[in-house]
């Protein structure tokens, strides 16, 4: 019996863009694209009419940007959304925009050569088409809507030496920001790995301190941990931590990929492991593949207290599922108790 292909709209208002994602797509066996729109009111038309699985849709448009596109069309047609994003301040900005709305994912188009460079990233396209094929909408939209956690008390008691570390790609970022909404301003240290390319983390630090009471930044090399304060990991470079318990720091770094991303949560992972040991607090979110379950078995090793999150509330069950398969997590835990057990863990001496 033959596999069922993803079918694909192509909405960008370069008739050129739009012929080059179309070839490239059709390329790939898993893939059809059944229809492109140069703007979002011929998409509507399309939508209706050729009833696609996966959307890309060009953030910046005329007539109607991508945002307002996606505020429009999700609650009345909930189609998982790959955008196509320009890797510029403003670009970077609205593409986290997007993904709040409820865009799954989303590629960098390149600058400069468009044909050239789209053909360097349309195998990430690709993948990503497969996987927003596969994710709940609905179910990411409703977890969109829900109202965020009370804020509770700050902690009385911290303990300098504990560090939370938290690893997450598909679907991070409503994921992160309902969990940091939930915690006081002065819990341990935390450091974030999130699957992003260079010139978006600034951005998605952004948002995130946008929404919680602690202070969210993007990392820099030789930044310390130190509690209220949250690390991101810089896109297209590595972190780890260094130094000891009650004296943390960030090493960011150029390095090749490790598990197939940079940055990698089996790197962030694996250094918490050796710098902090029975005080570290590790948490693994949802997104593709196994990246963090090897980084976190080492945490779990040397003592660590282990979160992962359940399979109802990840938008993609990937490296949550390694991770319980391999026995690195401590706790398996819904999205809103993540916030609770957190709280808990950090006040345990």
């Amino acid at each position: 019996m033959a596999q069922h292909k993803i079918k694909v709209l192509v909405i960008d208002d370069s008739s050129v863009v739009r012929h080059i994602i179309q070839k490239q797509l059709q390329d790939d066996p898993e893939i059809e694209v059944i229809g492109t729109a140069k703007d979002p009111f011929d998409a509507k038309d399309k939508i209706l009419e050729l009833r696609p699985d996966v959307l890309t849709l060009d953030i910046e448009m005329p007539k109607m940007t991508g945002v307002d596109f996606l505020r429009q069309l999700l609650p009345q047609y909930p189609i998982p959304v790959v955008m196509v994003s320009s890797l510029t301040k403003k670009g970077s900005s609205i593409t986290m925009k997007s993904l709040e709305l409820g865009a799954v994912d989303f590629i960098s188009k390149p600058k400069g050569d468009i044909i050239g460079g789209l053909d360097d990233v349309m195998d990430e396209l690709r993948e990503k088409i497969k996987i927003a094929a596969h994710v709940d909408i609905i179910h990411l939209m409703q977890q969109r809507q829900n109202t965020p956690a009370i804020k509770p008390e700050a902690l009385s008691n911290v303990d300098g030496n504990k560090i939370i570390a938290i690893g997450v790609s598909t679907g991070g970022l409503e994921t992160t920001k309902r969990i940091l909404s939930g915690l006081p301003h002065n819990m341990p240290g935390i450091v974030i790995t999130q699957h992003m390319p260079a010139g978006y983390t600034k951005s998605y630090a952004q948002t995130l301190n946008d929404q919680c009471d602690l202070h969210v930044v993007e990392a820099q090399d030789g930044d310390r941990v130190m509690p209220g304060k949250v690390l991101v990991a810089p896109g297209g470079f590595q972190m780890a931590v260094h130094g000891r318990p009650g004296d943390y720091h960030v090493k960011c770094f150029e390095g090749e990929k490790v598990s197939g991303h940079c940055p990698s949560v089996d790197v962030l992972f694996t250094s918490v492991a050796q710098a902090a040991g029975k005080y570290a607090i590790g948490v693994i979110l949802t997104g593709m593949g196994k990246d963090g379950s090897a980084g976190m078995l080492q945490m779990k090793q040397k003592g660590a207290f282990n979160i992962a999150q359940d399979e109802k509330t990840s938008i993609v069950f990937g490296m949550p599922r390694v991770t319980i398969e391999i026995g690195a997590h401590s706790a398996v835990c819904p999205l809103d108790t993540i916030a609770a057990t957190l709280i808990r863990q950090a006040s345990v001496r």
